[in-house]
C-alpha cells in the first residue's frame, strides 16, 4: 500500500528552529517515493520543497492571552488538518511531541477514529516525560495508544522505557538531522565580528540557545575565570533569553569573577537572519548541559562548521568522538572544563580538524536522505 503521511505540526518554526527539523524530515519522506502533506501554523513559511503540500491551518494559536480561546483555535486548526489528512488518503498522521495534554488526547483520538495510524517523536524526555509526573497517566495513555513511539537516541529510548515499562521493539531511534540545507554560512569571521561588536582578536566561545538551568551556564562561567588566566584574549558570547527566570543567577557569577570585559551578553531572543553571525563569530561552541536527551544546539552547530565542546553526557557521546569529532569534558566538572578549554586553544590546528571532522560526520550519518530511509522503514512496518 502506498504510504502517504501527514506531518501535523502546530509548533513548527514557533519553536525555534523546528521548522527545519520538518522541513528536512518531509524533504528525506519525499525522496524516499513517500508522499507528505504538513499541517501547521500560520507563521511558518512555505519552504517549497519540491512535493510538499503545506497547509497552515493552526491559525493565530501564538496570539490569543486567554487559554481557552488558543486551545478553541487549536482545536479547529486539528479538526481541519486531521479530516483534510484523511480526506487526500494518508494513512499515518505523524506528531512531534513538546508536552502532552488533553489536546494531545484528542489529536490522537480522533486521527484514529479516522482509520489512520499515529506515529510520535518525542523530543525532549526529560521536560516533556520525566519532569510531568502528575499527568503520567495521561502521558502512559497516549503513548500506549499510538502505533509508533520514536526518539532521537539509545539514551532518550531507555529513558521511556524505564519511566513506562516499554518493551524494547516499542520504540524507534531515529536521530536528530542536520540543518545544512536550511542554514547560509557566513565565511567572513571578521564581517560577523564587526556586525555584532566584537573584536576580530578575540578568541570567542559562544554559548548559544535557550538559556535553561540544566543547561549549566554557571558551570562555564566558573571554567571561564580559571581560563582567561592563560588565555586573557578569551570572550564569551552568551546570545540566547532566558527560559522561567531571569539573568540574576549568572550575573552575579560575572560580578564575583569580575568577568563583564570577558563576556558579552546577549539575553535575548536572537533573530533568525542574526544566527549565522553568532556562529561565525565563534571559535568553540560550549554546551556544558547537565541534562539533556538529544540537543539541536549541538546539529546547529556542527552544521554551521564549528567545533563543538560539550559535557560528557550519553545523548552526546552517541553523536561524538572527544578529540576527533567533537571535545568532550565530565559533565558539571568546572576544572575539567576549563582545562579542556585551555587544551584546544594551545593546540593551534585542532579546533581545524575537529570542526572538519564533525561536519563531515553529520553530513553524512545524519543527512536527512539517510534519515528518510531509515523513518521510512520505520512506517512501513507499522
Amino acid at each position: 500500500m502506498l504510504t502517504k503521511v501527514a506531518l501535523i505540526d502546530p509548533v513548527a518554526a514557533r519553536g525555534g528552529s523546528h521548522h527545519f527539523y520538518l522541513f528536512g524530515q518531509a524533504k528525506g519522506l519525499i525522496n524516499h517515493n513517500i508522499e507528505v502533506t504538513l499541517f501547521t501554523n500560520s507563521i511558518t513559511k512555505n519552504p517549497d520543497i519540491k512535493n510538499l503540500n503545506v497547509y497552515h491551518y493552526y491559525k493565530g494559536i501564538f496570539d490569543r492571552k486567554s487559554n481557552i480561546i488558543a486551545g478553541i483555535f487549536y482545536l479547529i486548526g486539528s479538526i481541519r488538518s486531521i479530516f483534510h489528512a484523511k480526506f487526500i488518503g494518508a494513512n499515518i498522521c505523524h506528531y512531534h511531541l513538546f508536552h502532552i495534554n488533553i489536546l494531545t488526547v484528542f489529536d490522537l483520538f480522533l486521527s484514529k477514529l479516522l482509520g489512520m495510524k499515529v506515529v510520535y517523536t518525542i523530543h525532549d524526555v526529560i521536560s516533556n516525560l520525566e519532569k510531568n509526573t502528575q499527568n503520567k497517566w495521561l502521558i502512559n495513555f497516549v503513548l500506549k495508544f499510538s502505533d509508533k513511539i520514536l526518539t532521537h537516541n539509545h539514551f532518550s529510548k531507555q529513558q521511556i522505557q524505564d519511566l513506562f515499562d516499554y518493551h524494547d521493539d516499542d520504540i524507534g531511534i531515529i536521530p536528530h538531522g542536520n540543518y545544512i540545507p536550511f542554514i547560509k554560512l557566513e565565511k567572513n569571521q571578521e564581517f560577523s565580528r564587526q556586525y555584532l561588536g566584537i573584536s576580530k582578536n578575540k578568541k570567542v566561545l559562544l554559548f548559544f540557545g535557550m538559556i535553561k538551568r540544566i543547561k549549566g551556564l554557571e558551570i562555564l562561567l566558573s571554567a571561564l575565570e580559571k581560563v582567561i588566566k592563560l588565555h586573557p584574549d578569551i570572550l564569551l558570547v552568551i546570545a540566547g533569553k532566558t527560559w522561567e527566570g531571569n539573568f540574576k543567577i549568572y550575573q552575579e557569577i560575572i560580578d564575583k569573577y569580575n568577568l563583564n570585559r570577558f563576556c558579552i551578553v546577549r539575553n535575548k531572543y536572537i533573530p533568525s537572519n542574526d544566527v549565522n553571525h553568532y556562529f561565525a563569530a565563534a571559535d568553540l561552541v560550549i554546551l556544558p548541559y547537565k541534562r539533556i536527551s538529544q540537543s539541536g544546539v549541538l546539529m546547529m552547530a556542527v552544521s554551521y562548521q564549528k567545533a563543538v565542546l560539550t559535557s560528557d553526557l550519553p545523548p552526546f557521546k552517541e553523536v561524538l568522538s572527544n578529540d576527533k569529532t567533537g571535545f568532550l569534558f565530565q559533565s558539571e566538572n568546572i576544572d575539567s572544563l576549563a582545562n579542556k578549554i585551555i587544551q584546544i586553544f594551545n593546540e593551534d590546528e585542532l579546533l581545524k580538524t575537529v570542526s572538519e571532522a564533525g561536519y563531515e560526520l553529520i553530513d553524512t550519518a545524519y543527512n536527512w536522505n539517510v534519515i528518510g530511509e531509515a523513518l521510512k522503514t520505520q512506517y512501513l512496518n507499522l
